[in-house]
């Protein structure tokens, strides 16, 4: 169906003031707005909006829908399968890399978020796209005791597929028992913050 030229005016209107907020929420740093619902959901858009369109064949998971089938390899050996592997489980997805400040920063509180969730709540899943050698020495330095998985950087990441297109990090995906996306996350947790974040209720 082709558009209006009216129609693709205020498409692009509509992106050029996504990009602006967000663009105002990163100059600003991650203030009050940025750790809200809203403003998660704005940079999101925004996003969204300016990154490129995936490869021809690679579904990127929306918010309310399920996720698309991801496989990345478990750093341990073997292959994990969201949300086939967790399925009944909330599951709260990672993407980080040893090279990137900010998601060294949060990885305490996720591990003690997942500690606290136990074998019972929410399971927590780090997906470094970095090699694997590189995760190696950085996990020797500060360990963790959920999982951890491997990708590969591009445009067909595991992030990618799980809503973050434009490939920041960290970036934090929040999947239900029922393997849909419910929330997305762009940028660190400060200590305490994940515990109301994933709430399902």
């Amino acid at each position: 169906m082709a558009l209006s030229g009216t129609t693709k005016v205020l498409l692009v209107a509509v992106a050029a003031g996504l990009l602006g907020v967000a663009a105002g929420l990163m100059v600003n740093g991650p203030g009050p707005l940025l750790r809200t619902e809203a403003g998660q959901r704005a940079l999101n858009a925004a996003a969204a909006a300016s990154a490129p369109p995936p490869p021809a064949g690679v579904e990127v998971a929306r918010r309310g829908e399920a996720i698309p089938d991801v496989s990345v390899a478990l750093l341990d050996g073997g292959t994990l399968r969201l949300p086939a592997d967790r399925a009944g489980r909330p599951v709260l997805v990672n993407l980080w890399a040893s090279w990137c400040g900010p998601c060294i920063e949060e990885m305490p509180e996720l591990e003690r978020f997942a500690t606290a969730q136990g074998d019972t709540g929410t399971a927590v899943v780090g997906i470094a796209l970095d090699d694997e050698a590189a995760v190696r020495d950085f996990l020797r330095k500060i360990p963790v005791s959920y999982t951890i998985a491997l990708d590969a950087a591009g445009p067909a990441d595991a992030g990618v597929r799980l809503g973050n297109p434009k490939g920041v990090l960290p970036y934090t995906a929040l999947i239900d028992a029922e393997g849909r996306l419910v929330k997305q996350r762009i940028g660190p947790f400060e200590h305490g913050e994940i515990d109301g974040w994933a709430r399902l209720d």
